[in-house]
């Protein structure tokens, strides 16, 4: 793999994992369009580097929101030890339970149907059904409850929900955000409890796949480092944005992603 492809790729990752849009399908989009996939080498390199990227938004995730980790862990070791029930604590199990049915179901689906949907053609219908769907749910929604005041029922439908994020174009922070806001919280909250959530699964798929990574590899870091950066600043944005904007944004591009996917999937069908 070139520098370039994996900056480019990394860029794409900082971007989309964050965002309701989808980073499985811009990854396997990119090098569609731009033919990467049948360039020598291009496939093997490509073998776990997507993890890796992922891990770049992981470590976003981590530094952003430090401080947050940090009472999340000292609170769920002191509900268990210490008895003492605060919002960390009760937070921290949520996450745990939340992980544990969609991490479980999402793997299983992913190794016995990623090839089968791994497709253009169906990440261009996820990419405009979601986009569709977000968007009615989002302006629909009511902000009844925030990320503090959270309650198992919502943390668990909302964990469970990530097993769906194994077809590309649904995406996890999609489904998740979407979950949320029909279940009434608040947008701000949605995006905090998707990015908290996604945590746990990605740093598990690290682990499994960090048999394949190639720590030669010059582009292997600059893909990591880029996405990290970007990670940062899509976090920052985001949280500030949905202080008062909404999804719908986001809904529409969606859409029109999928719109131009199928245009280019005809147009080479045509050539």
């Amino acid at each position: 793999m070139q520098i370039y492809q994996a900056l480019i790729l990394g860029i794409v990752q900082g971007l989309t994992e964050l965002l309701p849009i989808s980073s499985s399908a811009h990854l396997t989009l990119i090098p569609w369009l731009f033919n990467w996939i049948n360039t020598p080498g291009f496939k093997e390199a490509f073998e776990g580097f997507d993890v890796a990227l992922h891990f770049g938004t992981l470590l976003a995730i981590g530094i952003f929101f430090f401080k947050d980790w940090i009472g999340l862990i000292i609170g769920g070791f002191n509900q268990v030890v210490k008895k003492e029930r605060t919002t960390e604590g009760r937070m921290f199990w949520y996450i745990v339970f939340a992980t544990i049915p969609g991490g479980i179901i999402g793997f299983i689906l992913d190794k016995f149907c990623s090839d089968i949907l791994d497709k253009p053609l169906i990440i261009a219908i996820a990419l405009i059904v979601m986009g569709i769907v977000l968007y009615v749910v989002d302006k629909n929604g009511k902000a009844k409850t925030d990320y503090e005041h959270m309650t198992l029922k919502q943390t668990f439908l909302i964990g469970l929900s990530q097993a769906l994020a194994f077809i590309p174009g649904v995406s996890r922070s999609g489904i998740t955000m979407t979950t949320a806001r029909a279940m009434g919280v608040d947008r701000k909250s949605a995006a905090k409890y998707s990015f908290m959530l996604s945590a746990p699964i990605v740093l598990a798929a690290t682990v499994f796949k960090l048999k394949d990574f190639n720590f030669t590899s010059p582009a292997f870091y600059v893909g990591i480092i880029s996405s990290f950066l970007v990670g940062l600043f899509v976090i920052r944005f985001l949280l500030n944005y949905l202080k008062k904007g909404s999804f719908k944004g986001f809904a529409i591009y969606r859409v029109i992603l999928g719109i131009f996917i199928i245009a280019a999937l005809i147009v080479k069908s045509s050539i």
